[in-house]
């Protein structure tokens, strides 16, 4: 509360010639199927089938053992067989309820606050009061030999650099930047304070789609960054290791951030390039479209 919100972080990256033609990708894909006359029965089931992706490869990154056809049929209400995997099924549900919630959110055009996060966060973790943030240390281990992968900032420093995050995201739309160069820092800023002991990962994606839906770049939500993540997840990890030392305050919170944005870009221009192509074998009329889109 007693927090200065003009002390925004001030991330550092360069916008490099690939940044620029990602960002041109994304707006050409973007321009061409916002006009595209999909009827609704269509329009509907392609949302559905990529918040579903969406919801199991993001669950699925944090290690979650549910197939895609088990998350849908979780998802639906169907009866499943868990064998010991209630506890999937359960992230499962409550990120299916985070992404619709987070959908709302952008629709309304509401304001990225701290008590916003914190909302999605107990969301993503099944609980109806906000999350407050870690009391104490916690660590990123390689989960098969327990090395030490990463340290986060100590919990007495992460409600400031919260503050900061959200600091610099309102700042960033009063400068009219790209929305998803925003969501690609405001994602990566979040994972790097790790704020919470858990669920830093799920509740850090869905912070980006809710800033490129608000931002104007949801797509009509027929598209999962979260499946492009979850498919080479060894880039996923290598892009955000943007400095090798593994302790926040030993480089991590001064690093520059252009390869991590080249990633993010290069994965939203990807995803919006293959919706764009999706939704032109699924509408008839989208060749004339798609002209006076880009006219």
């Amino acid at each position: 509360m007693g927090r200065d919100p003009g002390d925004a972080w001030q991330p550092r990256y360069t916008l490099t010639p690939a940044i620029a033609r990602h960002l041109m990708e994304i707006e050409a894909a973007r321009a061409v199927v916002e006009q595209l006359p999909l009827s609704p029965a269509v329009q509907s089931e392609l949302r559905r089938q990529a918040r579903i992706r969406s919801t199991h490869y993001s669950t699925r990154i944090e290690g979650n053992r549910l197939t895609l056809a088990e998350a849908e049929r979780v998802i639906e209400g169907s009866r499943v067989e868990l064998h010991g995997r209630e506890r999937d099924a359960g992230e499962v549900r409550s990120y299916w309820k985070a992404l619709l919630r987070v959908e709302d959110w952008a629709e309304r055009g509401d304001e990225l606050t701290e008590e916003r996060i914190r909302r999605l966060h107990a969301l993503v973790e099944g609980r109806m009061r906000p999350t407050p943030y870690r009391d104490g240390q916690n660590a990123i281990r390689d989960s098969e030999s327990g090395a030490l992968v990463y340290l986060p900032p100590e919990a007495k420093d992460v409600a400031d650099l919260m503050a900061g995050l959200v600091g610099w995201v309102r700042r960033a739309g009063k400068e009219r930047l790209p929305p998803p160069l925003v969501a690609g820092l405001a994602h990566y800023q979040l994972v790097t304070i790790h704020p919470y002991y858990d669920g830093n990962g799920r509740t850090a994606r869905l912070l980006a789609t809710f800033l490129l839906h608000r931002g104007g770049y949801g797509l009509q939500g027929l598209y999962s960054l979260e499946e492009r993540h979850a498919r080479d997840l060894a880039a996923y990890y290598r892009s955000l290791t943007v400095h090798p030392h593994h302790n926040y305050y030993e480089g991590r919170a001064e690093a520059d951030l252009t390869v991590w944005l080249e990633y993010f870009l290069a994965t939203v221009a990807a995803v919006f390039v293959a919706t764009r192509q999706e939704v032109f074998r699924m509408c008839p009329s989208s060749g004339e479209v798609a002209r006076n889109a880009l006219t």
